[in-house]
């Protein structure tokens, strides 16, 4: 449950201060539907198919995010102050 917590959280600080009323809308669906936690997960790293109504652009934006391509340290969720800093 910590690795999807900390996947989101990782997330959220890098990508929700650059998302659409839409997307942040569909993000707050993705981490608040679904009733078993690790489906996000599997659904981000592709492990599962994403089900047709959690399939958009901000899945498509969590399962590149998930890639890790700049194979960035994420061990650790990012501490809450990011949800107050002025956007960039």
């Amino acid at each position: 449950l910590l690795l999807v917590r900390s996947l989101c959280s990782l997330f959220a600080k890098e990508n929700l201060n650059r998302m659409s009323e839409r997307q942040l809308n569909l993000y707050d669906r993705l981490i608040n539907e679904p009733s078993n936690d690790w489906d996000i997960y599997y659904w981000a790293t592709e492990a599962k198919p994403t089900p047709a109504e959690f399939e958009n652009d901000v899945m498509a934006m969590l399962r590149e995010f998930a890639k890790n391509r700049k194979r960035e340290q994420r061990l650790r969720q990012p501490d809450l102050e990011y949800l107050f800093e002025p956007p960039r």
